[in-house]
């Protein structure tokens, strides 16, 4: 399909039609972007004149570019205008356990690691509380960045008892999983594991690394993963840039004892590894 100019979906907007202004206007805006396929950082025209063009009042304008900033679809920068966003890096909550490395490549992208800290250290209080071991045990730390076609998206701190992968400090992480590492090389398979989310502000770091400004969000993810004997595996805390990431949930539902239930907890146990 060729491009059309905005003026041509003018006629979109009916006013004798009982669905709101701003729903119509949003459908054509929506059909404007795809139709001419408009690109991250390209502009929309401002709100004059998008009043002028559909004869439509400047509050369902900005309500109509609301809905859509809400959406992801766009965003707006104060003085300059509604400018097409940048399209989010999609992973699953879903119910199986891959890590970061291995969800990105099947989505077609490329990631990578900028390997920050990768050494041996003893657990402090919390570290050993997380993996169930005695304080001051060896643990292997490894902190990254993770990377998405060159672009910094996941600040991942990963903890593992050193006595179950001694030699991996040595390993190069840039661009391999350390999940597929853990299972080809020292044969450790996580059985299953508890996630956490929620919402926080970056510090003046996290900002620095992920080359953020203080006011995006963080998506932080917090796990523990547990071999089948039940041993803890693996703990880490990550942090996802809110402006670049979105999470998709897949829920099923399956009959046990007659019944249906949603094997998706509340405490969001099927969130896809950093790792």
């Amino acid at each position: 399909m060729t491009n059309i100019r905005i003026e041509e979906l003018a006629r979109d907007i009916n006013k004798d039609n009982p669905i709101p202004y701003y729903i119509q206007l949003k459908a054509a805006l929506l059909r404007y972007i795809e139709i001419n396929h408009l690109n991250p950082e390209e502009q929309l025209p401002g709100e004059h004149d998008l009043c002028k063009i559909f004869d439509l009042s400047r509050t369902v304008i900005r309500q109509t570019l609301s809905v859509l900033e809400q959406e992801g679809v766009i965003v707006r920068k104060k003085g300059k205008g509604a400018f097409i966003a940048s399209r989010k890096i999609t992973e699953s909550l879903v119910q199986k356990l891959t890590g970061f490395h291995q969800d990105m490549t099947e989505r077609g992208v490329t990631p990578s690691s900028k390997v920050l800290i990768q050494k041996v250290v003893p657990a402090n209080e919390l570290i050993s509380e997380k993996l169930k071991i005695t304080y001051g045990t060896p643990v292997l730390v490894i902190e990254r960045l993770r990377y998405i076609n060159d672009e910094p998206i996941v600040l991942v701190t990963t903890f593992l008892p050193y006595q179950i992968c001694m030699g991996i400090e040595k390993e190069d992480l840039t661009h391999q999983s350390l999940y597929e590492l853990l299972e080809t090389k020292y044969n450790i398979v996580i059985a299953r594991g508890e996630r956490t989310i929620e919402a926080v502000l970056p510090s003046k770091e996290q900002c620095r690394l992920l080359d953020i400004t203080k006011d995006v969000p963080l998506i932080k993810l917090e796990s523990i993963s547990y071999l089948s004997s039940g041993a803890p595996m693996e703990y880490y805390y990550a942090f996802h840039r809110g402006d670049k990431s979105r999470f998709k949930v897949e829920l099923v539902r399956v009959e046990e004892r007659g019944k249906l239930k949603t094997p998706l907890s509340n405490n969001f146990n099927d969130i896809p590894e950093s790792n």
